[in-house]
């Protein structure tokens, strides 16, 4: 005699309880795969991103940082395999220690000379390479970056352009060298002149023709609402002296 409704109902009810069990562990373990993957995925990339936020690139026209100031590369520069930054001898005076962030966490570099008047230069020499880097590059702000493959003496005529904090990338020609100025307390000598307007927050910025260093900002005479011209600090003779070379 063949079973009842009511007698097949518990072995089918049985049978589709495991069905529905095995398929939910399939679902289940499909599901926990995936998000211990993506869950991994995620952390490494977001130790990839810690790794990289951690390293810190100085260039020609980004800042140097101390307790008592801030003073604008100009130029990297090197000697062999150690590093440095060329600064505003005047913006440099009574510093030691430089950082490459402004809250004064990530340690840059140790001033390695200044010379201030009679020259308007300082060198920082790098102690910091795990996590700041130091690339051969002046940054032009929006315009992107530029290499730097020399450096060489103004000429008058020439085309010249400047990176300044305050009013970015600007370029015109070079009216007059080996001009002597008087500002911050004394006498300095050697500079030369441009067509380029500047202001205050500028000096330090760097000065170049294509890819050659030419100098630094030192100071100006009017603005760029009215018109001015910016005095430069050439870099060949600075370079000289401490036995350096950009890249």
């Amino acid at each position: 005699m063949s079973p009842t409704r009511s007698e097949r109902s518990p072995r089918t009810a049985v049978r589709t309880a495991v069905r529905a069990f095995v398929q939910s562990s399939v679902v289940l373990a499909l599901l926990f795969g995936w998000s211990a993957t993506a869950a991994g995925s995620a952390a490494f990339a977001g130790e990839r991103a810690e790794q990289r936020a951690a390293v810190v690139s100085v260039r020609g026209g980004d800042t140097l940082y101390s307790t008592s100031t801030r003073c604008t590369v100009g130029f990297n520069a090197r000697s062999g395999a150690t590093q440095y930054a060329l600064v505003s001898g005047r913006c440099a005076q009574g510093v030691s220690t430089w950082y490459a962030d402004a809250t004064l966490t990530v340690g840059a570099g140790v001033t390695a000379g200044v010379s201030f008047p009679g020259n308007d230069y300082a060198t920082v020499r790098y102690t910091n390479t795990s996590t700041v880097a130091h690339p051969g590059e002046v940054s032009l702000g929006a315009a992107g970056t530029l290499d730097i493959t020399g450096a060489a003496n103004p000429v008058v005529g020439q085309s010249v352009c400047h990176v300044g904090r305050t009013t970015g990338y600007r370029c015109g020609t070079v009216q007059a060298v080996n001009v002597t100025v008087n500002y911050g307390g004394g006498t300095v000598s050697g500079l030369f002149r441009s067509t380029i307007c500047s202001e205050p927050g500028d000096v330090g910025g760097p000065a170049f023709s294509g890819g050659t260093a030419l100098g630094i900002i030192v100071g100006s005479t009017g603005n760029c609402t009215s018109g001015g011209f910016t005095y430069y600090q050439p870099v060949t003779e600075w370079l000289s002296v401490y036995g350096l070379s950009v890249y």
